[in-house]
Order: structure tokens, then C-alpha cells, then sequence
């Protein structure tokens, strides 16, 4: 399978066990080059490819907040933005993409698991309750401010 491929079906969840895609998504993690983790969050379930830039488009999900009253959880979408890799080398390993990015850090798109793997879940809930309107927005990856 080839990286971009593999990257949506990460997002999409295909490598579940159960077989239902809800249960299992991506997470990213970015290493500093010295090795060291310096980021990691569940991915939003699109990505946008820019390939004769090198750049993908994903979309972290910030935790969201309980909601009094109802104690739904609420992303606020200002905050969950889309973000660019921009890449410099990658390879597929297993079910993982690695990139090497132009900043020197070192990406993997994997399996979530944990505490990413909760959020994704949680994010799903939050997705569903969007207008078809909010959710296009949200799947082309194309802008930076949220007035919705």
C-alpha cells in the first residue's frame, strides 16, 4: 500500500479489530531530533494532500470540554485547526508513515491508542452533531479561522 493510502486508512479506522471503524483511528506523534517526543494527538478523520509540495494537510484534535448541564464533550473548532507536514522524506513501516519533516523532527501517523484513542472517540460524537455544512468545512482543510 502507498503512504497516502495507508495515512487514510489509519484516519479511516480500517485497521480495527472489531471491524467497525469507530473503534480504532491515527494518532501523530513528532520527535525532536534529538529523539525526544515533542508532540502527539488523535487526527481528525481527513487528511488533504499537496503532493507536488510535499505537504499534508491533517487536522489534531485539542480535548475537548464536558458542557455543563449536559456533560457532552464540545471541541471548539477555532482551536482544533488544520496543520501542514511538511516533508522532506517518508516511508511506510508496518502500519505506521514516517516523515521526516523539513524542520528537522521526525512525524508518525499510527495507530491511536489511549488517551488519543478516547478523544478520536470523543471527537466522533462531537462530528455528528455538525451540519453537513460544518462537516464539509471541516473535511476540505482549506481555511484557518472558524466562524461557524
Amino acid at each position: 500500500m502507498d503512504w497516502e493510502s495507508t495515512v487514510r486508512s489509519l484516519l479511516a479506522g480500517a485497521h480495527s479489530g472489531t471491524g467497525d471503524g469507530t473503534d480504532a483511528g491515527a494518532q501523530l506523534v513528532v520527535d525532536d531530533p534529538s529523539g525526544d517526543e515533542a508532540y502527539r494527538a488523535a487526527l481528525a478523520r481527513h487528511c488533504r494532500v499537496e503532493e507536488d509540495e510535499n505537504v499534508l494537510w491533517i487536522r489534531p484534535i485539542v480535548p475537548g470540554e464536558k458542557a455543563p448541564g449536559t456533560g457532552e464533550t464540545i471541541h471548539d473548532l477555532s482551536v482544533c485547526r488544520r496543520r501542514s507536514l511538511s516533508w522532506t522524506g517518508l516511508e511506510v513501516h508496518e502500519n505506521q508513515v514516517i516523515f521526516t519533516l523539513a524542520t528537522g523532527q521526525v512525524a508518525r501517523i499510527e495507530p491511536a491508542q489511549g488517551r488519543e484513542l478516547a478523544e478520536l472517540q470523543s471527537w466522533d460524537l462531537f462530528v455528528l452533531g455538525l451540519s453537513q455544512e460544518e462537516e464539509r468545512y471541516l473535511d476540505d482543510l482549506d481555511a484557518d479561522s472558524w466562524w461557524g
